[in-house]
């Protein structure tokens, strides 16, 4: 009887003892430690915390991952800045209440912080997620002394918080990884700005790239995709403790995550069974999500082309550049304000609202006696209401510049902006537009019978051209390409040059005024009577290159206009001669440079990347914002032309092909251009596109940062051209090396290099459809968001080829003999 008591007594020791062990597989105490070979597990098997190592790296980190899900998901990493090299970790808890990540060695890497004492600390895994540091006997989140909730890595959980606690200034935000195999911070955050009304920016560093737009009481205005959906609900809280955004799963099964990609992206992802991450929502979604993308009071429209538009009553602030589809600087209004005289304020509608920085809010005043405010102070921009649920409450004002204005089709956010009283007064316009009338009516005669004098000396004038330019079939060339009609080719009139005006500049084609030779034929430097400087492209008889090109050249740049192209100024056709005359060009050539080991070193880091900027506008003002597409086909070293001031300009467009509508590709069976910088599907199987351009862009980037020809590159490990030499570097991890001897690393900014050369790559890839078009080249350039991840280049080897660059003009069955494209594996 005594032994069968005995039995009992232990059996229940040892199944309370069980007990107790399990209720402690989800805690550390002070007595037990973890090792770096063991795990704990929140108490409902969600999550399990543990040491692991990040893709194939060999360091070691102290983490927390999804426990029930197969693939092995990070979403929080204690010692990210200071990894373990061995299996001798060690975590503990210890009095009053750190815990403390300890080496090989015994010395503590990481610890957590505490401003309380606790009795009987235990660091205990949440079924939330959360790590937290308490007192045993207290579970109350309020007494907490330590919360791995309170410091994000690139993971928002739900229950989380994102923003600030006003009280504590504690920052809750979110940091990118370096890499999938370095949990360490990255590049990127993700971040509560306060200043103003609240808002979230996706930033590089310190270059804001991406923003979320204020809270409108049903989302955050730059992000309609954020609606009420059956997965999660979200909510944003301010009040005089705190300013956050979270989230909670509305079913507990769900498995759904919010987090800053390497790249910057950020994302929310849902784990499905038998698929894996599903990606739900990411941003930015387009080139209108990147910040200022059209300057102040501009307006970006993501599927009009170009992107950006000034709002109705603002006009460009630099007409020019915004011509040549540069809207950095933004617009004006058209009529200045005069607050002394009154001003008033015009609705827009569907608007993601811009950047509040430097704005004020009341969230208890209406809409009424938000425009009564804003009306009184000159300075008040803009007003919209604060919270549009329901009838709407609350005051938002804006003051300076409106910035980060894009449209979205359904939106129902409204801003109301300042403009002068008289874009309002339909009366005073009406006014206006009566006296207008009266003045044409008034001067009517005087300006019929001027008009009639210019049609006559027009007519005349058009008839000579006519003659001249028929003389060379130009005419009948310009209808059969789809010029038809008397307006189109009016369009087209150049300007004539004569022959003796020619020979005089050029001192008769002097061999001193001898610029260059082409397949065209020669080019010679001239002088004008009034003293302006021209350059003569005169066509050979012996050419290449005949009346083909000469016609298409003026057909493709008669009417381009464009800071980053050569300008056409005029044609010389009499008897045999045909040329064409364009604006001087003194510094030449790119290759001229680059290419040439004395003169490299006077491009320095910057000139470079204004060069690759400026010809990548050029580009796309060709592919998207010309009359007509435009594909060069040509584009290449020794066809961009540098200014006085080293500006680009890209030029020769005797081999360019022009589209109208939406045409934007064809085939050929006369494959024409230059090898090294022809894509791949246009010299094998004669298929062009603007993607062929882009592919040339980019072997033209990488040539620009190395210095190196393509064709004719040689290194002593390998045989391959340049693009396969950057792809193995960029596999490596020293894309750096890339960069030319002659360019100093001390005076240039490494990130622009890094930058340039991705896009490079980016714009090389195999297959057209992988490549970007030039308008996300400009965009990816002069930001400093995220870039994806290149592929695999399409790779050129010449074959039995002289190494000098050469112009095609061989047949499609010729030229694929020429060459074999090589996938190559890095090393």
């Amino acid at each position: 009887m005594r032994m069968s008591v005995c039995l009992v007594l232990t059996s229940v020791a040892a199944m309370l003892i069980m007990i107790s062990e399990a209720e402690a597989a989800d805690s550390i105490t002070t007595t037990r430690f973890l090792s770096a070979n063991e795990t704990i597990v929140s108490s409902g098997g969600s999550f399990e915390l543990g040491f692991f190592r990040p893709g194939s790296s060999q360091n070691l980190y102290m983490g927390i991952w999804y426990k029930k899900i197969t693939t092995r998901t990070v979403v929080w990493v204690a010692n990210r800045e200071a990894p373990l090299s061995n299996q001798s970790a060690i975590l503990k808890v210890s009095s009053p209440g750190i815990l403390n990540l300890y080496n090989g060695t015994s010395s503590s890497i990481w610890s957590s912080n505490t401003s309380r004492h606790a009795e009987n600390p235990i660091a205990q895994l949440l079924d939330s997620g959360n790590l937290v540091v308490k007192d045993a006997n207290d579970d109350n989140p309020e007494n907490f002394l330590w919360q791995s909730f309170d410091y994000p890595t690139d993971t928002l959980l739900p229950g989380m918080k994102l923003g600030k606690n006003l009280e504590t200034g504690r920052d809750w935000y979110l940091s990118s990884w370096k890499s999938s195999d370095d949990p360490g911070q990255g590049l990127f955050t993700y971040w509560l700005d306060i200043h103003g009304y609240p808002q979230f920016w996706g930033s590089n560093g310190s270059v804001f790239w991406y923003r979320s737009g204020p809270w409108n009481g049903l989302r955050f205005s730059g992000d309609p995709s954020l609606k009420k959906n059956s997965i999660y609900r979200f909510n944003f809280v301010v009040d005089k403790r705190e300013i956050y955004y979270s989230y909670d799963l509305l079913n507990s099964s769900v498995i759904s995550r919010f987090l800053i990609r390497e790249n910057g992206l950020v994302q929310r992802w849902t784990w499905v069974d038998g698929r894996g991450w599903v990606l739900y929502l990411s941003g930015p979604t387009d080139a209108c999500d990147y910040y200022a993308v059209c300057g102040a009071y501009g307006r970006c429209i993501v599927n009009q082309s170009p992107i950006c538009g000034c709002l109705e009553r603002f006009v460009p602030r630099f007409p020019n550049e915004w011509a040549m589809g540069v809207a950095s600087n933004g617009c004006v209004r058209r009529t200045p304000l005069d607050c002394a005289s009154g001003d008033g304020f015009l609705k827009y509608t569907g608007v993601k609202l811009p950047d509040t920085q430097h704005s004020s809010f009341n969230e208890s005043m209406n809409l009424k006696e938000c425009h009564t405010v804003c009306l009184r102070n000159c300075t008040c921009m803009a007003y919209a209401t604060l919270n549009i649920t329901g009838e709407g409450s609350g005051c938002l004002l804006w003051f300076g510049d409106l910035i980060d204005i894009r449209q979205f089709t359904e939106n129902r956010q409204i801003i109301y902006i300042r403009v002068a009283s008289s874009e309002l007064d339909g009366s005073k316009r009406k006014k206006g537009k009566t006296i207008g009338i009266s003045l044409a009516l008034s001067m009517g005669t005087l300006t019929l019978i001027l008009c009639l004098m210019f049609y006559i000396w027009k007519r005349k004038m058009k008839r000579q051209q006519k003659r001249n330019i028929g003389n060379s079939g130009i005419t009948s060339d310009i209808s059969r390409r789809g010029y038809r009609g008397e307006r189109q080719q009016k369009d087209l009139e150049l300007p004539l040059f004569d022959l003796f005006t020619v020979t005089s500049a050029t001192d008769n084609f002097s061999p001193s005024n001898k610029l260059g030779e082409g397949g065209f034929g020669s080019v010679y430097k001239g002088i004008l009577e009034e003293g302006q400087e021209i350059a003569v492209k005169r066509l050979s008889s012996s050419s290449t290159q005949g009346l083909d090109e000469f016609k298409n050249e003026v057909i493709c740049i008669a009417k381009l206009q464009h800071r980053n192209l050569v300008k056409l100024l005029g044609c010389c056709i009499q008897g045999e001669e045909k040329m064409l005359i364009y604006e001087y060009m003194p510094n030449r050539s790119l290759d001229s440079f680059i290419f040439d080991k004395s003169r490299s070193a006077i491009l320095d880091w910057p000139k470079r990347f204004h060069i690759i900027n400026g010809i990548a506008r050029g580009l796309l003002y060709l592919h998207q914002d010309s009359r007509l597409r435009i594909i060069h086909r040509d584009l290449k070293a020794s066809n961009i032309l540098l200014d006085s001031s080293m500006n680009p300009k890209i030029s020769d467009f005797g081999m360019a092909r022009s589209f109208g509508g939406d045409e934007t590709e064809a085939n050929t069976k006369r494959v024409v251009g230059t090898y090294g910088y022809m894509s791949p599907e246009y010299a094998v199987d004669g298929f062009f596109s603007v993607k062929s351009d882009v592919f040339s862009f980019g072997v033209l980037v990488l040539e620009i940062v190395s210095g190196k020809r393509n064709r004719g590159f040689f290194h002593a490990d390998h045989s391959l051209n340049l693009l396969g030499h950057a792809w193995m570097l960029y596999k490596e991890g020293r894309f750096l090396d890339l960069l030319d001897e002659a360019v100093s690393r001390d005076s240039c900014h490494l990130s622009e290099v890094l930058r340039s050369l991705h896009v490079g790559l980016l714009c090389v890839q195999q297959h057209p459809e992988d490549r970007p078009t030039m308008a996300s080249v400009v965009l990816m350039l002069g930001s400093g968001g995220p870039l994806p991840d290149p592929k695999q280049p399409g790779f050129f080897t010449a074959r039995n080829m002289a190494e000098a660059d050469c112009s095609s003009g061989n047949q499609a069955s010729s030229s694929t003999n020429d060459f074999t494209i090589t996938v190559v594996q890095p090393r």
